[in-house]
């Protein structure tokens, strides 16, 4: 099955670069490009996206109110981030808006095309260093584990707030990537949360661990 790419982003040169990267892949089809979120409801409902990769700032209409009507209007597509600078209040806005990923945009090619197929397989892909932005804050918001999570659920958390992908969390903990899956959806149970950016987003705001 080919996973089908949209791409956001006023910098037409970096447009070209990623529909030229996506091509190469023989298991992504590149479906489009478009320089804001102006028309984006129509453009799922036409191109029918498996993944977005969003720019946060673009004219008219920017990346976060694409990202909020994309999860409100067609939430099974998934979306991925990128950006140029690693700003907190932006990199927080997006994960609590719904993002499944997020990248900084000097991420190298290779990278970005394994956060496309590890987001479609139910990870959320992140740069280091955004996972580090995440984590300081964790580090700095510890509280009590008022969600009644197990300490395998607290574990797994705890990785995916360092960014960690499904697949990178079932060889760290010896188990399959379906045993991680079912924690995680046990986890998004208990948080009354969808995906794993949005559980980092709780866990942080809510102080679960």
């Amino acid at each position: 099955m080919l996973i089908r790419v949209l791409v956001y982003d006023d910098n037409k040169t970096r447009q070209d670069a990623l529909k030229l990267l996506i091509e190469n892949q023989k298991d992504m089809a590149f479906v489009g490009a478009f320089e804001n979120c102006s028309h984006v409801v129509e453009d799922m409902e036409k191109l029918l996206p498996d993944v977005v990769l969003m720019d946060i700032d673009m004219p008219a209409v920017n990346g976060i109110e694409g990202l909020k009507l994309i999860r409100q209007h067609a939430p099974r597509v998934l979306i991925i981030m990128q950006t140029v600078f690693e700003d907190d209040e932006k990199i927080f806005k997006a994960i609590r808006a719904g993002a499944h990923g997020y990248f900084v945009k000097k991420t190298p090619p290779a990278k970005l095309i394994e956060g496309i197929r590890d987001v479609v397989e139910g990870g959320a892909p992140m740069t280091a260093s955004v996972a580090r932005k995440v984590l300081e804050v964790f580090h700095e918001q510890k509280g009590s584990n008022r969600f009644d999570l197990t300490p395998r659920e607290f574990e797994i958390l705890s990785m995916l707030m360092k960014g960690m992908s499904y697949k990178m969390i079932a060889d760290a903990c010896h188990v399959t990537f379906h045993t991680v899956n079912a924690h995680c959806k046990s986890i998004y149970e208990k948080l009354h949360v969808h995906s794993a950016t949005e559980a980092v987003a709780k866990a942080i705001d809510q102080r679960i661990v």
